[in-house]
């Protein structure tokens, strides 16, 4: 990551992460399909009344495991081999720990949560036992997380994208198993997701035992370094808060799109899963930046840190553009994949006729998080995002929405978000950079 062709790097590092991030998707959206096509509308509300819910809870783990994969960065490139042995193991500890604290949240509180986004009565009932089942694959999510971030920056991102195509195969045969064949519902298809989250995590770990250096990973050298939990949790959780803050920021846009009639409600939810496919596509570019960014730095190389920033950002736009479009153009045969109603297609399209031209305006806001964050600056950009993407959707929603009442004016809040928090990013970037390159005398 240190030489070489940076365009041609970052693309090669992006694209077996990018698969491996949509493939973690696959299992929400292998639900929501399955359900969808094979099961009832009703089932398909269910399980997408609860993905506000999950992205909060999980981006909590990415976040998390983003923190981990600075850090390792940083070690790597400054060839620290005890400080990164250290800091993987305490890292594995702290990511475990918190996997299982949000499994205890989320079977205690799934009820109160899916009744405070308004979640349809009709609906709550398989939400709140999908939901429940879905925790109880967070620590394996926290697991698989933390070895992904460990490789990534080590420039491995082909074996976690392995271990996640064998997942995601079982995954979609379970899913029809425990549907088709045992004529389950909601439930089914979340205790599919969490074998195959376990079964993913296992994978990895493995991989990681075998692995050669200061990255292998030995559960002998399981312990808590208080220095190095200290500095994970400095970047780490106000990285996790930044991704939970977007979920919880969407709760108040769920609440509002259950204010319109079930058709709505699962159109909506059947056109979110475009959502996740392209964010995550972009996403992997953002891991790139911090990666490159975070090994470079730790080499001293001052141009390659910000060229990694520039090539990130470009490919993540125009990525973002590319696919933006493709869904407006096939939106219908992509909702096609999720549900057989007319009217939920047409609920469906709404959504898609205003995101497919708006997925790309996100690039520059998370690019440039993803870049502050590579320099080991995490708690600023926090209180942006928490100002721009919160905040502001908040006050969107009870005043444009409000006064204008009609499912568009609600989809346009993502777009003007995304560009009032780049502004203020890029500004926060360029004060980070110069002080790092003060700091480090380059």
């Amino acid at each position: 990551m240190t030489v070489g062709s940076l365009p041609k790097k970052i693309l090669l590092f992006s694209i077996p992460l990018m698969a491996s991030q949509l493939l973690q998707v696959l299992f929400n959206m292998a639900d929501v399909a399955v359900v969808g096509r094979f099961s009832s509308s009703i089932a398909l509300g269910e399980v997408g009344s609860t993905t506000t819910l999950v992205t909060l809870f999980t981006g909590v783990l990415i976040g998390i495991g983003s923190a981990v994969n600075v850090i390792a960065a940083r070690y790597l490139g400054a060839k620290r081999s005890d400080d990164l042995r250290e800091s993987i193991h305490t890292s594995f500890i702290i990511s475990l720990i918190i996997g299982f604290i949000i499994t205890a949240a989320c079977l205690t509180l799934a009820e109160p949560m899916l009744a405070l986004i308004k979640t349809k009565d009709e609906l709550i009932g398989g939400a709140v036992l999908y939901f429940r089942i879905y925790a109880l694959g967070m620590p394996a999510l926290a697991v698989f997380n933390f070895g992904n971030a460990v490789l990534s920056a080590q420039g491995d991102t082909k074996r976690p994208l392995l271990y996640l195509t064998i997942a995601g195969i079982l995954n979609i045969v379970l899913n029809i198993f425990f549907v088709v064949v045992c004529k389950r519902s909601a439930d089914g298809v979340a205790l599919a997701s969490i074998i195959t989250q376990y079964l993913s995590a296992l994978l990895i770990i493995i991989r990681m035992m075998k692995s050669d250096g200061a990255c292998r990973f030995e559960f002998r050298n399981l312990k808590v370094t208080p220095a190095k939990a200290k500095q994970l949790l400095i970047l780490g959780i106000p990285a996790a808060f930044q991704n939970a803050i977007f979920a919880i920021a969407n709760l108040f846009i769920q609440t509002a799109v259950n204010s319109f009639d079930h058709v709505m409600v699962e159109g909506n939810s059947a056109a979110a899963n475009a959502d996740a496919i392209i964010y995550n596509i972009m996403a992997a570019f953002y891991t790139a930046c911090s990666t490159f960014m975070g090994q470079n730095l730790g080499s001293g190389k001052p141009k390659r840190v910000l060229e990694s920033y520039f090539i990130s950002l470009g490919y993540s736009f125009v990525s973002g553009a590319i696919l933006g479009l493709a869904l407006v153009m096939f939106g219908r045969t992509f909702l096609a994949l999720f549900t057989n109603d007319a009217a939920v297609a047409d609920a469906g399209m709404q959504r898609i006729m205003i995101m497919g031209f708006s997925y790309m305006l996100s690039a520059p806001m998370d690019c440039t998080i993803a870049a502050s964050r590579g320099l080991g600056k995490s708690i600023v950009p926090t209180i942006i995002v928490i100002m721009g993407s919160c905040v502001f959707r908040v006050i969107w929603v009870y005043t444009v929405f409000a006064t204008i009442g009609t499912i568009p004016s609600l989809y346009l809040l993502y777009a003007f978000s995304w560009v009032i928090t780049a502004v203020a990013e890029t500004v926060y970037f360029i004060i980070a950079y110069k002080k790092a390159a003060r700091a480090e005398a380059w």
